[in-house]
């Protein structure tokens, strides 16, 4: 039996390049924005309920954390490495300083807040490095990318393994990061838990 047209997932611990960053810092930072930055809150509130993010701050600049702070350009350096890693798992024919991170947010995500299944157009990379993630927190969806085309297909079984799942989970870790094509639709289901979700989402694009 061979397996074609993979769809490949990264998901691995973050360190420091230097000491430019902590998760102390980064946490800081996010709570920080989450109280000051207006537009964000304002986006939020039309768009995502029960939850914050910056993702609508292209006013303030804060949906490209990493050129306004230089805690956050730190992370980026760190990303950088773990793209570096993953395109060459991909076997793209370019080099890893083709691509730049384009854009860069924070999500706080409350009880029952959740982000409905989305791609990132545009994009040919994207991910989520997590601050924040009791074990009782929502974690990412992923969905095969072949559904339109499962025409009469049967249903999977409950216990099949993940590489035969028409969706697969990925429990968020503090610390780790996860990267994936930009064209693979993804979703946060909603967070029952009691406590908060923090991470940092962002996009890299063309140079």
């Amino acid at each position: 039996m061979q397996s074609f047209f993979s769809t490949q997932v990264y998901f691995e611990k973050v360190r420091p390049v230097t000491h430019s960053w902590s998760l102390s810092d980064l946490k800081k930072e996010t709570r920080q924005i989450q109280n000051t930055d207006l537009p964000g809150q304002m986006w939020s509130k039309q768009n995502y309920k029960n939850g914050f993010t910056s993702y609508g701050s292209n006013e303030s600049g804060y949906d490209r954390l990493q050129r306004v702070s230089s805690t956050f350009s730190g992370l980026e350096k760190s990303v950088d490495q773990h793209v570096a890693k993953f395109i060459k798992a991909l076997e793209f024919d370019i080099k890893p300083r083709d691509l730049i991170m384009t854009h860069c947010w924070v999500n706080v995500m409350g009880k029952n807040a959740n982000h409905l299944c989305h791609a990132h157009p545009l994009s040919v990379i994207s991910g989520t490095f997590y601050l924040e993630a009791p074990k009782s927190v929502s974690p990412l969806k992923l969905e095969d990318p072949r559904m339109p085309l499962f025409m009469n297909s049967p249903g999977i079984k409950t216990r099949a393994k993940s590489s035969n799942k028409r969706h697969v989970e990925i429990q968020p870790k503090s610390g780790y990061v996860v990267l994936f094509e930009s064209w693979l639709k993804h979703e946060v289901p909603a967070n029952l838990s009691q406590k908060e979700r923090l991470s940092i989402s962002f996009n890299y694009g063309w140079k």
